[in-house]
């Protein structure tokens, strides 16, 4: 997801958007550890697509308190 994409949502999309990816992220790394995944690339992307929301969230906040 671009973050032309998130800057457009809401900040309770923002948040939700941010729990679905951590979940994602703790199945990724379980599976990695279980030797299940085959694609240890995604891990990476989540982990990109997680600071990409943490990055549009903060600024949706800073927005608010201006």
């Amino acid at each position: 997801m671009s973050y032309s994409e998130l800057k457009e949502k809401s900040i309770k999309e923002l948040e939700e958007l941010l729990s679905n990816l951590k979940a994602e992220l703790f199945s990724l790394r379980f599976k990695n550890s279980t030797r299940q995944l085959d694609q240890v690339h995604k891990i990476s992307l989540v982990k990109k697509d997680i600071a990409r929301t943490l990055t549009a969230l903060n600024a949706k906040k800073m927005e608010g308190n201006k």
